[in-house]
């Protein structure tokens, strides 16, 4: 059996499964590795729930009775800031988009392997821990900064906020680590290589499109233009760079 998650705290995960012989599966194989797991099967009770218990990372199922994977994860996305996994249709890229843009953190194609399951979710909690990256080149912590300043924006890694002309700027779990990778290494290209092992703690396949999906959401978000962006630039078969000035 694999080592239990070493933590000082008790992680709280929320299955929201309409499956409930797939959901225990899943939930008896989580608890055994040192997660605390609930388990809704319809998704308008998931809402509630959500918004409710605050939970710390949620797994969700694209298709549920009430309401679907999607709509769950628009409807709580105003109220609720911590990760939330998408179960997708196997090689759906629609699925996945759709996913992405309605504010999950991850995805993963049904059916689902408990292990790679367990992988994704210490990724995503680590996060929410702040442990440094052990990935050597890129700068995680803007040099030992807690927080960098562009102009009128402001991002906060010690608060994980970020304002706009001193407004806070509603941004996912995810969107805040994307904007924090890039800010705190402004001036510098970063490829998508190097940004989704920095984040997901996985090698690039290529074909994922979660970097490209999540920029298109922060861009607005910063004040940025998305069809002629000065502060997130894509740079041609390269990656993405933070301009320090504009």
């Amino acid at each position: 059996m694999e080592q239990a998650l070493q933590s000082d705290e008790s992680w709280n995960i929320l299955i929201v499964e309409d499956d409930e012989r797939l959901a225990d599966l899943t939930r008896e194989y989580l608890e055994s590795n040192g997660l605390q797991v609930s388990v809704v099967g319809d998704g308008a009770v998931a809402v509630d729930r959500i918004k409710t218990d605050q939970p710390d990372l949620v797994i969700l199922d694209l298709m549920l009775p009430g309401e679907d994977g999607l709509s769950v994860c628009r409807l709580v996305r105003p109220y609720y800031t911590g990760p939330i996994i998408m179960l997708t249709a196997r090689d759906d890229d629609l699925d996945q988009v759709l996913g992405l843009e309605m504010g999950a953190d991850d995805y993963l194609a049904k059916p689902v392997r408990p292990r790679v399951l367990l992988a994704r979710i210490r990724a995503l909690l680590r996060r929410l821990k702040d442990i440094p990256s052990t990935d050597e080149g890129i700068d995680n912590d803007g040099n030992g900064q807690e927080r960098v300043t562009f102009a009128n924006l402001v991002v906060d890694n010690a608060m994980r906020e970020a304002w706009l002309d001193e407004q806070p700027i509603d941004l996912t779990s995810a969107e805040f680590d994307l904007l924090w990778l890039l800010s705190s290494n402004a001036g510098r290209v970063l490829s998508r290589e190097e940004i989704f092992t920095a984040l997901r703690g996985i090698e690039y396949d290529g074909q994922d499109r979660s970097i490209d999906v999540r920029i298109s959401r922060i861009r607005p978000k910063i004040g940025d233009d998305p069809l002629q962006p000065k502060r997130i630039k894509t740079v041609r078969s390269k990656g993405y760079l933070f301009v320090k000035e504009i």
